[in-house]
């Protein structure tokens, strides 16, 4: 390849890195990508909700492009003796299923994808946070559907929520999410102790029309963790 179009690939990884870099103190693949344009948010969202097998077959890019541009990163990234710090991608699914990166499934390819390179600039503690957070699950996504006329793939039935899955949406209890509750926003403060405290949680959202969006409407929790917080906030307001 020759150095007139190898060095427009160099500018834009080392762009997309430096601009994820300097926001958040790490850079991971997937940003990079990203941030070069050959995946979109959307599409990374989708692939995170379990609806995309892989990420790189997701790209319309050629995969000795990817290849390339994956190398021109980590050697970027060794330049500037940034810290690996290797992370789990789950899917925002109940099954909490491995996400897939690379088409071939290789396991040194995957782990690459999977590792977020840390600014040595921050201290150790700030290190571990963010290595902390990386690596907590994601968020279970439930839908409040603007339509009630859905009907789910697996048992045929319908319901005020839904899951979407590759073969289409799924009602709350073929998920096993049917024994939680919804606690629609608004208090700030109940929301964040029972989500604190509940074992199992999903942020439900809805899409607007008017802001062609998803916007969060409230969380499923599990009952007793709302009963218990409800009546412990009740009491502390009347002591």
């Amino acid at each position: 390849m020759s150095r007139n179009n190898r060095s427009p690939l160099v500018d834009r990884v080392t762009q997309a890195a430096n601009t994820a870099l300097a926001a958040q103190g790490y850079v991971s693949p997937v940003e990079v990508l990203v941030g070069i344009r050959w995946i979109d948010p959307g599409t990374v969202k989708r692939w995170q909700q379990g609806q995309i097998d892989c990420l790189e077959a997701a790209m319309q890019t050629n995969p000795s492009r990817i290849t390339e541009a994956m190398e021109l990163f980590r050697v970027w990234a060794a330049q500037n003796q940034l810290i690996p710090s290797e992370t789990q991608y789950v899917a925002r699914t109940p099954q909490r299923q491995t996400l897939r990166f690379s088409r071939g499934g290789d396991p040194k390819i995957e782990a690459f994808y999977g590792t977020h390179w840390i600014s040595p600039a921050l201290s150790e503690k700030k290190r571990e946070r963010l290595a902390e957070q990386a690596n907590r699950p994601p968020d279970l996504v439930v839908v409040q559907p603007l339509k009630h006329e859905w009907t789910c793939h697996r048992c045929g039935g319908t319901g005020d929520f839904l899951v979407m899955e590759n073969a289409g949406p799924a009602c709350l209890h073929c998920v096993g999410l049917d024994d939680l509750e919804f606690l629609p926003r608004g208090d700030a403060l109940l929301t964040r102790r029972v989500r604190a405290r509940s074992a199992r949680s999903a942020v439900v959202v809805r899409f607007s029309r008017t802001r062609e969006r998803y916007e969060r409407q409230g969380l499923l929790v599990e009952p007793h963790t709302l009963a218990e917080v409800q009546q412990q906030l009740e009491a502390r307001e009347h002591g």
